[in-house]
């Protein structure tokens, strides 16, 4: 367990890297046409134990019930291909839910579903089963995503009946 553990927390430390990446001078412009979700004029601040804080340049966007970091800037890019064969656009999403226990549940059954709302595509893939994962201050579920295309993106998580939705650009 604390293998799995130590390899959760590595996978977040790659999604902070990506995200801190993001912020560079040259930060592609979402399209007019790409509703991205935005941080709320009161953003969410989830419960203690958890971080009310999110890494730089993310907000927390969802309820105690289901919650992620999201890009202030709406957009995910530079984001690797799963596999030098595979030329899908891979990111790792993290969610949190106020009284999840990765010890007790370490295969939530979370699903994520996505669709473009600029153009035709498939729809994303995602993996076929989430991982639960903790920290010394933190428990959270993360799981990861494959985009067939840069575009945008309506993505909706599902967990125990609760439900998350929230839109980003995906640019190369």
């Amino acid at each position: 367990m604390l293998r799995l553990g130590l390899l959760l927390l590595l996978c977040l430390l790659i999604v902070s890297a990506v995200s801190l990446g993001q912020d560079q001078p040259n930060t592609p412009v979402v399209p007019d046409t790409c509703p991205v979700t935005k941080p709320a004029e009161k953003p969410f601040v989830p419960s203690a134990p958890h971080p009310p804080e999110p890494p730089r340049d993310e907000f927390w966007f969802g309820t105690d019930k289901l919650w992620t970091a999201l890009p202030t800037t709406g957009t995910w890019y530079g984001l690797p291909h799963f596999t030098p064969d595979d030329p899908t656009f891979r990111q790792k999403l993290g969610f949190w839910r106020q009284g999840y226990d990765p010890r007790s549940e370490p295969q939530p059954n979370l699903t994520v579903k996505g669709k473009r709302l600029d153009s035709s595509a498939a729809p994303l893939k995602s993996d076929d089963h989430a991982n639960g994962g903790w920290t010394a201050d933190d428990q959270f579920i993360i799981t990861g995503i494959n985009f067939p295309t840069i575009g945008c993106w309506e993505i909706t998580a599902n967990y125990q009946n609760d439900r998350l939705t929230f839109v980003v650009w995906v640019a190369p």
